[in-house]
């Protein structure tokens, strides 16, 4: 038995659910944690996809395009791994593959988030360096970027790696 199987059935008994009852509350919950993130990173996708056709954009110096390209590039990426276990989903739909699809699910998610975080980053550098000094920016992202990775990465995997009671 492998440690995600071992995971889903005692899981399963100290929830009282059958092993079938817990994936699909975990499908449930991918599922909700997927429609909340994707619909931000599908609105940030749309603005950037805008950006190109302002009078502004043709002013940017090289470093800023870049910028650009850096963050419309990470959040094209963020939307297809966001959009892949609906995909996963749909050619495996009915073969009895609900683990798979939670564990594949997980993953993505959290490849997603990395990838979101870099177009936050990139993003909100662009903009601050714009607006503010480049230090000034860049110190101001650095500090969001380790907010992001703190609340994102730290405190959770801090919460797994503890002991239980």
């Amino acid at each position: 038995m492998t440690a995600q199987e071992w995971g889903l059935e005692r899981t399963a008994a100290v929830r009282g659910e059958t092993r079938e009852q817990v994936l699909d509350r975990n499908v449930a919950e991918l599922l909700q944690e997927l429609r909340v993130v994707l619909t931000g990173v599908q609105i940030l996708f749309a603005f950037l996809l805008t950006l190109p056709f302002t009078a502004r954009f043709g002013h940017l110096d090289a470093r800023s395009q870049l910028l650009y390209a850096v963050t419309l590039l990470s959040t094209a990426l963020a939307t297809v791994v966001l959009i892949a276990p609906v995909s996963f989903h749909r050619l495996l739909f009915r073969r009895g593959a609900k683990e798979q699809l939670v564990t594949f699910g997980a993953r993505a998610m959290t490849g997603a988030l990395l990838l979101l975080l870099v177009s936050i980053g990139s993003g909100l550098l662009l903009v601050l360096d714009v607006t503010l000094p480049r230090s000034t920016a860049a110190v101001c992202t650095g500090a969001v970027v380790l907010s992001a990775i703190v609340a994102w990465y730290c405190l959770p995997l801090r919460h797994r790696w503890r002991p239980r009671a």
